[in-house]
């Protein structure tokens, strides 16, 4: 089946009944989670950057013209080509365009979401250009045909003894081992004669510093600079609110990034690109070009979901999420998967075929509470289901139960009694087990897993009982 996000229920019934996932899952989220938590613990200014990080966001998007126009002037001053695309389809017409103007027949990538929101692998394919990704678990991805199913660890979904198989059946020299090291020099055997044969390199960018026209990239494994320095031409597409004023500001965001998205206090690869390669310099492109694309970004600005525009793709909100910790990424159906694509897969498509996104929320707060620039996922997901019920797209019975509930809250008294009638009858129903395996209408939950008994009382009857003590 297609992955789309109208398939959204069907691909969580199939990610649910999958063991394999769900420990693949396990063993990275809860990795990622509490080396965040220890770095976060261990950095005393995280309040501070963080509130600091959110302003200058802000601020640059009150002004994103402004500093566009100043990075575009920069950048040419430095021997960069700036290009301009409002959607994907113009960014990947003018990337596959240099390809041919250049004569490509190959192409190393360093992993970019916004490559993947442009559908670039799609483009090059379609006009003859091999792509050759560089990052590990892009790499992996590739030769299994898979989608990332997560925004910096993309391969989440595979375990290293799925990588070992898949890379004894694909590489020309795998190793017998499983262990991690072993595949990792394995990738590097088949992927290091690429690196230095490629005709084009193709980045994102992390950041864009505006007063120097500078391109920054941020990695774990050093292929950014093997990608972008041996060909000759390096292209780089970016979303036009990566946009940071200076250097000072651009180290703000250094510092939460790493420790956001892999609880490290820094990555082992930040570089700065200044243009191509100038009279004197010992290697680097000949040709850079740069693609800063829009694809709905100016629409959010003036909308309720302008915060998400802060977004610096670091994942911690995936991280610690209970819904995606239960279903991954592919279940989504989209390149951004989790909380933050919950929000962004609507504003970059629409309500009616993206409905059940913004539902797949808990709405427990806590991707607000981890995100390093504070955006107020929660409140937008909100926000989109009001949108989706004014809009007539959610179902006759979900209208249904709300008019009920809604008749029911507003009469405290009989909503008392209601609430507390149905928390005795799934006491008695659960048999004092401590788990409830069926439930009338709630087969969609204990499907998959047991409801747990509810407490003695509804909160209201616990709140008064502790209240009296």
């Amino acid at each position: 089946m297609k992955q789309t996000s109208e398939h959204f229920k069907a691909h969580v019934t199939a990610a649910l009944a999958d063991p394999t996932l769900k420990i693949a899952l396990n063993r990275t989220t809860t990795l990622l989670r509490e080396r965040r938590a220890q770095v976060i613990a261990d950095f005393g200014e995280y309040a501070a950057a963080r509130e600091a990080a959110q302003k200058i966001k802000d601020h640059t998007l009150d002004n994103l013209a402004h500093y566009l126009a100043m990075f575009e002037a920069n950048a040419v001053a430095s021997g960069a080509q700036v290009h301009w695309a409002r959607t994907p389809k113009e960014a990947t017409d003018i990337v596959t365009a240099i390809c041919k103007a250049e004569g490509a027949r190959s192409a190393t990538r360093v992993k970019s979401m916004l490559g993947e929101e442009i559908g670039i692998g799609e483009a090059l394919a379609a006009a003859g250009v091999e792509r050759i990704e560089t990052d590990l678990a892009e790499h992996i991805i590739q030769l299994a045909g898979d989608p990332p199913s997560h925004i910096v660890m993309p391969a989440m979904h595979k375990t290293h003894e799925q990588v070992a198989e898949l890379f004894r059946e694909k590489h020309a020299q795998p190793s017998n081992s499983d262990e991690i090291a072993a595949l990792v020099e394995s990738a590097r055997r088949e992927l290091r004669p690429k690196f230095l044969n490629a005709d084009i390199g193709i980045s994102g960018a992390n950041f864009l510093i505006a007063d120097t026209g500078s391109i920054v990239t941020v990695t774990n494994e050093g292929n950014a600079e093997l990608t972008t320095t041996p060909p000759k031409t390096h292209i780089v597409t970016v979303g036009i609110e990566k946009i940071v004023p200076s250097m000072a500001h651009a180290t703000v965001f250094l510092r939460l990034l790493s420790r956001a998205a892999i609880g490290a206090e820094i990555t082992q690869y930040t570089t700065f690109y200044n243009g191509p390669k100038r009279a004197g310099d010992a290697d680097g492109p000949e040709t850079m070009h740069i693609v800063l694309v829009d694809n709905h970004r100016t629409e959010m600005l003036g909308q309720f979901l302008r915060p998400m525009l802060r977004c610096i793709r670091c994942g911690a909100c995936m991280n610690h999420c209970p819904v995606y910790a239960a279903v991954g990424g592919h279940a989504y159906g989209a390149v951004y998967p989790g909380p933050m694509g919950s929000v962004l897969t609507p504003a970059m498509s629409d309500l009616k075929s993206t409905k059940d996104l913004p539902n797949a929320c808990t709405l427990n707060g806590r991707c607000n509470e981890v995100c390093p620039v504070n955006i107020p996922l929660p409140d937008m997901l909100r926000s989109l289901r009001a949108r989706q019920h004014q809009a007539g797209l959610t179902s006759g019975m979900t209208r249904g139960g709300l008019a009920v509930w809604g008749w029911l809250a507003r009469r405290p008294g009989l909503y008392r009694r209601a609430t507390g009638l149905a928390m005795f009858a799934m006491r008695v129903w659960s048999m004092n087990r401590g788990r409830i395996r069926r439930f009338p209408m709630a087969g969609n939950w204990t499907r998959h897993r047991d409801l747990p008994q509810p407490e003695l009382g509804t909160f209201m009857q616990q709140y008064n009982r502790r209240s009296r003590k």
